[in-house]
């Protein structure tokens, strides 16, 4: 099953959403794949892996590259890792080139989906050719909302974009409960979109923390609010998925 955690908005905890939920499906035993897609590199700094593939992004959505011989592995049992590479930049550029270009990340993913239950993508933020690409080859994309009012704009362009069989699981993200406006964005929003999960993610200094330790939340701050907060919307989501 592939899950891409994607906002056209950055700064809105897309990677470390990635990052932790993709450490927590693995340490229930899936077998997990987090592919960086993100030039920024920001899931591959965060699992401590060098940002670099072989013949760069080109090669590997032209299907030149064997995605498979790139994935390297991480510090944690089950969780693999297909590294950012800076040339992803240009991805679009790439994509436009190719024939039938939204399809080729589908392409480039069919022989893993064969190896993991899930592969994660944590996506650079816009709306082009590699988001559309995303939505073609993802079966749920985990949204992650600022508790704004630019959110409802967040999900009207996504689903003016994206197919209509590709689930959308959004969710609140950074969220400081002790604002009024918080708790009545939230309530209001949610009223209007019953898509919704209903975990929201607190706005926490472990999740900052998480550039200085290099690692998932479980392993330096699991009793932290932020830490509960993913154990709580990675048990929401894969019921939402098997439902």
């Amino acid at each position: 099953m592939v899950l891409a955690t994607y906002n056209i908005k950055g700064g809105v905890g897309k990677t470390s959403a990635a990052v932790n939920l993709a450490y927590l499906a693995a340490r229930e035993g899936a077998t997990t794949l987090l592919w960086d897609l993100d030039p920024q590199g920001a899931s591959t700094y965060l699992l401590r892996v060098k940002p670099r593939i072989k013949g760069g992004g080109s090669r590997l959505v032209r299907g030149k590259t064997d995605a498979g011989r790139r994935i390297k592995g991480t510090d944690y049992d089950g969780l693999d890792l297909l590294p950012a590479d800076f040339s992803y930049r240009h991805m679009d550029l790439h994509l436009d080139a190719s024939k039938r270009p939204t399809r080729r990340l589908s392409r480039v993913l069919a022989p893993l989906k064969r190896e993991y239950d899930y592969v994660f993508l944590d996506c650079p933020p816009s709306i082009s050719l590699v988001s559309e690409s995303v939505f073609e080859a993802a079966d749920a994309l985990l949204i992650p909302l600022l508790p704004a009012a630019l959110s409802a704009r967040t999900l009207d362009h996504i689903d003016e974009v994206a197919r209509d069989s590709t689930r959308r699981l959004p969710f609140f993200s950074m969220v400081d409960s002790r604002k009024r406006m918080h708790r009545e964005l939230m309530e209001s929003f949610t009223a209007q979109r019953p898509e919704m999960l209903r975990t929201v993610v607190p706005l926490a200094a472990d999740v900052e923390r998480m550039g200085q330790a290099r690692a998932p939340l479980e392993e330096f701050a699991p009793r932290g609010g932020a830490a509960v907060a993913f154990r709580e919307l990675w048990k929401e989501i894969r019921e939402r998925l098997h439902r």
